[in-house]
């Protein structure tokens, strides 16, 4: 059982001596063996592999420049490709081409600790950046989940855990170096906090998805580790009274770090996954970041709040040990859903809406969720209306397939009526890309698709992502 891609799969073919120079360029940094191919053509989404013609694994901006002038002289499609962790199909080879690892990139830069900033090359992961910043008494919030490069972070415009306090992608890049289709290299922005000057470059590339340009650089806001932090457990009786103190929370501006749900299938699979022993019931994650007696005083606001909704009482997670072990376990979700029906394939979906209608989107998704013929978990980083739905597919059962396919379309449609997006994290890739009409309208997807030629005349740059065929 695999996803179709209808018209999508139409591999372009590689002009004569086009690989050979690349060889002769790179030696053994450029690979056609097939399980290198393999690997750079598979991803975390449904989709069948869609293999490159072959993979260079580039270490500097002017490699990238020259890879990417080579592909444009030769209309040979240049896909980016970090940790390989996308959900919706980003980097499938879909009319083959060259896979550009930019893994080998991971060096941190520069860093800026009076400025509360650092530059990084686009191959440095999440943790990598954490862990080199550690003593400066400074961190970088965005918390996807999968240790993600901070490349790929910015081009899908990724968020997670800590977005409901420190915001996603989008508000905390502050600049970017960008590879044009034609090799030129860009900087977007300075490391001003503000600028008026001209148009805003950096918010183009950040979610462009590679179909722009190539991130090699990325410059990115760091934040004071907080003087105390502490996580609790609310368990609820129902779905809905977990969602519904999450909405009077974030109404009340409860400054609140994080805040994420797990309805009972979700809770089940990460206590046999993870060795828990959590109480198998709706529930809401929580972690407070400040000083301690401002913790105290959001505990206590958020204790009130889950109280009127039924919730029980916190189970406190105080020492750091405890809190990672809570937290890696949430971040495992994906993982442990899987085990919940061996040998399965996974389709994933996820949707934001306006946090009032929160509650009412997740629950008309769950009531449809219980009539499938599959099992599903429910998780989210609730604090900013955006959730995610994993189902749990017989592989060799298409039938199955079909229905998740007509379940997420009608999350999605559901979504878009309530003025949410058809993806809050995941991205387009191309599983979202026949909802971005519903969304955006016809003007502005011609926009799009007028910005795409302008930058990418060639149509080289991972093609046959985000914007459907008019």
């Amino acid at each position: 059982m695999n996803a179709p891609v209808g018209n999508q799969n139409l591999r372009r073919e590689i002009p004569a001596g086009f690989l050979d120079a690349l060889k002769s360029r790179f030696g053994e940094r450029f690979s056609t063996a097939q399980s290198v191919c393999e690997h750079h053509g598979r991803d975390e989404s449904p989709y069948p592999a869609m293999l490159p013609h072959g993979v260079v694994f580039v270490q500097t901006t002017e490699e990238v420049a020259w890879v990417a002038r080579h592909c444009n002289d030769h209309k040979v499609p240049l896909i980016p490709y970090g940790a390989g962790s996308s959900l919706e199909g980003h980097i499938l080879a879909v009319q083959g081409g060259i896979s550009l690892d930019l893994s080998g990139m991971n060096q941190v830069l520069a860093v800026h600790p009076e400025d509360f900033t650092v530059t990084v090359q686009a191959g440095v992961t999440r943790k990598q950046l954490n862990e080199e910043i550690r003593d400066t008494g400074l961190f970088f919030p965005i918390d996807p989940g999968a240790d993600a490069s901070l490349g790929g972070m910015a081009a899908t415009r990724a968020s997670g855990t800590n977005a409901v306090r420190y915001g996603t992608m989008r508000e905390n890049v502050m600049s970017l170096k960008v590879v044009t289709a034609d090799g030129r290299v860009i900087e977007t922005a300075n490391r001003a906090r503000k600028s008026s000057a001209g148009y805003d470059l950096t918010r183009v590339f950040v979610g462009s998805e590679g179909t722009l340009g190539i991130i090699t650089e990325v410059t990115v806001r760091l934040y004071p580790q907080p003087e105390a932090v502490s996580a609790a457990i609310c368990n609820f009786p129902t779905l809905d009274a977990a969602v519904q103190s999450v909405i009077e929370i974030i109404q009340m501006g409860v400054p609140i770090a994080r805040v994420e749900f797990m309805d009972t299938a979700a809770v089940k699979a990460i206590n046999a996954y993870s060795k828990l022993d959590l109480k198998e019931s709706p529930l809401l994650l929580f972690e407070f970041h400040g000083s301690p007696s401002g913790v105290k005083e959001q505990a206590e606001v958020v204790q009130e709040i889950t109280r009127g909704n039924g919730g029980m009482d916190f189970e406190w997670a105080d020492r750091p040990e405890d809190r990672s072990r809570l937290w890696t376990a949430r971040h495992n979700a994906y993982f442990a859903g899987l085990q919940l029906r061996p040998g399965c394939r996974a389709s994933t979906t996820d949707v934001c809406v306006p946090i009032s209608r929160l509650a009412e989107c997740v629950s008309e998704t769950a009531a449809e969720l219980d009539l499938a013929s599959f099992p599903y978990t429910i998780v989210g980083h609730v604090g900013d209306g955006n959730f995610h739905v994993l189902m749990l597919l017989d592989p060799d059962d298409p039938a199955q397939w079909e229905e998740s396919e007509q379940l997420n379309r009608r999350l999605v449609e559901r979504a878009i009526r309530m003025e949410g997006t058809c993806t809050g994290e995941h991205g387009v890739g191309l599983h979202k890309m026949e909802f971005m009409l519903a969304e955006h309208g016809r003007d502005a997807l011609d926009l799009m698709a007028a910005l795409k030629r302008a930058f990418d005349p060639h149509d080289i740059l991972n093609p046959g992502k985000i914007i459907p065929p008019a």
